[in-house]
């Protein structure tokens, strides 16, 4: 047990809490027990109490050796240790200390057992994640796929973990725990290896490429025909938007050399991206339905749609603990060479796009070996997850990396026909494999379910009554099987096999040059990154990582008939073949979620649902512009590149805007802000607000209504003819509609997809879906100009009722802002408790699909829903002139100095000095911690 054995030691030092802290705190106190109503007494030693030690000595039965814990002003820890087995156990140990509620929640989420925790409200969320089966996947990573070293720093951070639980109550760990004990007993658990490797599931789940889309895109069929969604999933526009991967090309299945690459990487199994020609499957973007399963683009079966809309919201339960997913979410990630920087070495730049969370997603620490050997292998700092070892994303003594999210296209989801107690493959029946899991409730009875899988993937339609009684009603086109006993929808995800994407967070740890990265990349099978790379040498590269599938039939945009086994995977692309470069000739690289090659240049499928390249292509630009006629690049330079709130929506509408004659004063009042605009979309701007609005009304007008039930935002309804109208008799027939889906994930969301489908028919003035029905107040579009004029009416008097008639007060920091939620009890406890853990709002600048990705869903409102979770810029001249922020800050203690302490800078853009060597580590330290054996 940790124990005090000094008399120097104490709680947390730093500045002394003013006036204002102490009556936070107090007002904590009271508020609590005001919420609890039985009389209880919370004192403030109460809500310090779980504060972490961070001076002096403990004791930690385990060490080998002493281990220095330093943390700078903002509570950034660097750990000091002697071998690597004290380091991971150290890092276990101290982010409990900040962090354990956080790390608690997070492995009940993955194993499907917040129930355990917060009651019957999670009931439905933990059969969903019990049918997915995280926890079981990641068991069997442990003990069959991770190395046994990779085993043994597991080991050691979960030991480090129980050393700091053990002894203590939950008051003692958090105060959530205190507020959680009034209604119930629950006491937390040992933590296990495993509870870490689960962690790495739930983020692939975040960026698991385009399962969302290929919902939408058949939930669309019971509105629009294939042409019209074909409009509304464009090709990449690869001559405008320039694709990740440009220079050098090796194709590992022809063998075939392009002498125009960038030259040879000795000893990283293969060369360049490949040429050749692509297989098979439907071209472009995911637009079309050619190829794609389900009657090649015919309107999806009635059953099928109910099905796909039940699964659409068990998916939106998902994100309630992790983030939407969407469009938004994504990343920048950039790295320019030597030639072209102030220093003469790579800079390199990343900035993770997630949904915001209070404490942020991301962990600033630093791993040092006193003296790297083999019994003490690592010197690396960085950006890791709470509960687990290494460092994620950041730099050690010789190289820095970054990633952002590929999208690879790494689920699909079967139909799946049902007969007896089986499913129809091919010409047989096969026998489901079940098992039973048991769901343990807070306060409530325990509840059994049957998880059944088919040799697709888990059934996760069985996770809805209702649609278990639509699949046995389910109607199919005459190309189906018979009906037997009903329909299901099974998801097939790489991340429900077993890999080893944890041994490579500890290569990437250790790796020294661009073969050593590669290596540790191939192994980083899920989630599919893109990964940047630079170091000290000079050199910049990039790597596509991932277990990507192959497919037989089908192209994955579409659900596919489970009963066919011609739309089985195939395969995955071969690591060697996976698209990289090498210090290329341009000396810049940029990924922002774009292409991540021209697919007439690769013979592999990665996916049909890239990013559109809006943030990428600014980059690329904003990169050009500085370097062009000789410019050289700085820090600050990439800090002021991460901060670019330029809007390309706005450069293209604008314009066309201008040209429209507006008669009311009003209107014409808000147009004028317009007139001179930089298309920056600063927090203080009112331009950017009314523009935004319109373009929100635009897409409201132009598409949003036209979209399906199960595609808007739940609880909107309009009046519109049936689905399936066969004729004459049923024209002009309307039902009241209500929309579906939750805000944050509703369509049109606004995203660049979004900015290439308008711009495909910006100059074709009368397209039908410039056509929008009249309204008690408005008459009928039939043209371009008469929606755009219309969409800035609708505007104007949405701000008018938003933000005041007076257009000098508008901001759009004022509609677009950040308010940081608190996991799970700040968002789903009771008012009172939302009120003390949570924090903001802040009015931010930036938008959706700006390089400054402070992302808002159109289709629900301006608010903020995905950020830069975090932002750094490494310097591989001088690794102690870099520079990081996280959205939070280090602590997950409400009320505690760190925790919110970097958000203020973050909204501002700005960064913190990184210290990385023993001399500049030493000087930035504020609290000096030694655990001792």
């Amino acid at each position: 047990m940790p124990s005090n054995t000094t008399a120097s030691s104490g709680h947390k030092s730093g500045k002394k809490k003013g006036r204002r802290a102490r009556l936070v705190v107090i007002v904590l106190v009271l508020a609590i027990v005001g919420g609890i109503g039985f009389g209880a007494y919370w004192s403030i030693s109460t809500v310090r109490a779980s504060f972490p030690q961070t001076k002096g000595t403990l004791k930690l039965d385990g060490l080998s050796g002493n281990v220095e814990v330093k943390r700078d002003g903002n509570g950034i820890p660097q750990i000091y240790a002697e071998s690597d087995a004290d380091l991971f156990m150290a890092q276990g140990f101290v982010q409990a200390q900040d962090r354990f509620w956080e790390m608690d929640v997070r492995r009940h989420m993955t194993s499907g057992r917040l129930s355990e925790m917060f009651g019957k409200s999670q009931v439905e969320r933990d059969e969903f994640l019990r049918t997915l089966g995280w926890h079981r996947v990641a068991k069997k990573e442990y003990d069959s796929k991770l190395s046994p070293e990779t085993k043994k720093y597991l080991q050691a951070y979960a030991k480090g973990v129980n050393a700091y639980l053990d002894g203590k109550d939950g008051k003692d760990i958090s105060v959530e725990y205190a507020a959680l004990g009034f209604t119930n007993d629950y006491k937390p658990q040992k933590w296990t290896p495993v509870d870490s490797v689960a962690w790495l599931k739930a983020m692939a789940w975040d960026l698991r490429g385009n399962m969302q889309d290929e919902i939408d895109r058949s939930l669309m069929t019971s509105r629009l025909g294939p042409s019209q969604i074909k409009d509304l999933y464009p090709e990449y526009p690869f001559k405008r938007n320039k694709p990740i991967v440009r220079e050098g090309a090796y194709d590992a299945v022809t063998e075939e050399y392009d002498a125009k690459g960038t030259g040879t990487q000795s000893g990283t199994g293969g060369t360049g991206t490949g040429t050749g020609t692509g297989t098979g499957g439907a071209t472009g973007t995911g637009g079309g339905t050619a190829g794609s399963g389900l009657a090649g683009g015919a309107e999806a079966p009635d059953g099928l749609q109910s099905q796909l809309s039940g699964v659409s919201d068990a998916l939106d339960e998902v994100p309630a603990i992790l983030g939407p997913n969407g469009n938004g979410i994504g990343s920048n990630s950039w790295v320019v060479s030597g030639e072209h920087t102030i220093t003469g070495k790579p800079l390199l730049a990343n900035d993770p796009h997630l949904a915001p969370q209070l404490p942020s997603v991301w962990y600033q620490m630093g791993l040092h070996c006193r003296s790297v050997s083999d019994k003490c292998q690592y010197d690396v700092s960085g950006y890791t997850f709470s509960g687990m070892p290494g460092v994620v994303i950041g730099h050690n003594q010789e190289i820095a990396w970054g990633m952002t999210n590929l999208g690879a296209d790494v689920t699909d989801l079967y139909l799946e026909k049902f007969t007896g107690d089986g499913y129809q493959y091919g010409k047989k029946v096969l026998p489901f494999r079940s098992r039973e899991e048991t769901i343990k409730v807070a306060g409530g009875k325990s509840k059994t379910i049957t998880v059944r899988e088919t040799n697709n993937g888990p059934l996760i339609s069985d996770r809805d009554d209702e649609l278990v009684k639509v699949g046995k009603k389910a109607h199919v086109d005459a190309a189906a099987p018979d009906r037997g006993d009903g329909y299901g929808v099974a998801l097939r995800w790489t991340a429900l096999s077993p890999g080893k994407s944890m041994d490579a967070v500890f290569k990437l740890n250790k790796a020294k040059n661009f073969t050593e990265f590669r290596k540790a990349a191939a192994l980083f099978e899920v989630p599919s990154q893109n990964l940047v790379y630079a170091d000290r040498e000079g050199h910049i590269g990039y790597q596509a990582p991932g277990r990507i599938p192959t497919r037989g039939k089908g192209d994955g945009s579409l659900p596919a008939p489970g009963w066919d086994p011609e739309y089985r995977w195939t395969g995955y692309i071969p690591q060697d073949a996976l698209p990289y470069e090498y210090d290329p000739k341009r000396g810049y690289i940029v990924t922002a979620n774009q292409a991540v090659i021209d697919e007439d240049k690769y013979p592999y499928k990665l996916t049909g649902d890239w990013g559109y390249g809006a943030r990428s292509q600014r980059i690329d630009d904003l990169i050009q512009s500085k370097i062009k006629n000789g410019g050289k690049i700085s820090t600050e330079d990439m800090r002021l590149m991460q901060m670019d709130n330029s809007s390309e929506i706005a450069k293209l509408l604008v314009p066309k805007l201008l040209k429209i004659d507006v008669k009311d004063k009003y209107v014409r009042e808000a147009q004028k802000l317009l007139e001179g605009w930089d298309y920056t979309q600063d927090a203080d701007s009112a331009a950017a607000a009314y523009f935004n609005s319109v373009w929100r009304n635009i897409l409201k007008l132009a598409f949003g209504n036209k979209l399906p039930k199960e595609l808007r935002v739940k609880g909107q309804c309009l009046s519109v003819e049936p689905a399936g109208n066969t004729g004459p008799a049923d024209e002009g027939k309307k039902v009241r509609e209500c929309g579906q889906r939750d805000a944050d994930s509703a369509q049109p969301d606004g995203g660049d997809r979004y900015y290439e489908v308008v711009r495909k028919i910006i100059d074709d003035e009368t397209n039908d879906w410039w056509k929008s029905p009249a309204t008690r107040t408005e008459k009928e579009t039939k043209t371009r100009d008469q929606l755009f004029k219309r969409a800035m009416v609708d505007a104007r008097w949405d701000l008018t009722a938003k933000l005041g008639k007076d257009i000098d007060t508008w901001s759009w920091g004022r509609l677009h802002r950040l308010t940081l939620k608190n996991q799970t009890l700040g968002t789903e406890g009771p008012g009172w408790l939302q009120y003390v853990l949570n924090r903001g709002p802040w009015n931010l600048g930036g938008g959706e699909a700006a390089v400054n990705a402070t992302g808002w869903n159109a289709a629900g409102g301006y608010g903020v829903v995905w950020v830069p979770s975090m932002r750094m810029v490494v310097n591989l001249k001088d690794l102690d002139k870099s520079k990081w922020i996280n959205l939070t800050g280090a602590s997950g203690h409400a009320y505690n100095d760190h925790y919110t302490d970097q958000t203020e800078k973050w909204a501002k853009g700005e960064l913190l000095p990184w210290a990385y060597t023993d001399k500049a580590v030493e000087k930035s330290t504020s609290d000096k911690l030694v655990l001792r054996p």
